[in-house]
């Protein structure tokens, strides 16, 4: 095997750990939205703009405890942010985030193999 073909292939585990670490980043993302209520929380805090837990509950009509439980994965991926207001913590959609973890998506799709 000459220097060429070596990293050749050392090339390919490289872009192929790359697209690993993308396709695990988007997997955290879709996993964040597997349920219908984590979707209905991000559209009602893209229309509504900033909430409370308490304010999404009585919005969405679910207990507090299910709305933060349900916040948390949204949370963990930058969908959704917390700002502190005094006593209260203000909830808001991350519509960039949106569109740049389905940019990705499509280009990953859409990419050359």
């Amino acid at each position: 095997m000459d220097f060429y073909e070596f990293w050749g292939k050392g090339m390919i585990a490289l872009e192929r750990d790359a697209l690993d670490g993308d396709l695990r980043e988007l997997s955290r993302y879709f996993y964040a939205l597997k349920d219908i209520l984590r979707l209905r929380i991000l559209v009602i805090l893209t229309h509504s703009g900033a909430m409370t837990v308490t304010e999404l509950a009585r919005a969405l009509r679910v207990s507090q405890p299910l709305v933060s439980f349900h916040l948390r994965p949204l949370r963990n991926v930058g969908l959704v942010t917390v700002r502190r207001e005094g006593r209260e913590v203000r909830c808001s959609a991350d519509l960039e985030e949106v569109r740049r973890r389905h940019e990705m998506f499509i280009a990953l799709l859409e990419a050359e193999p």
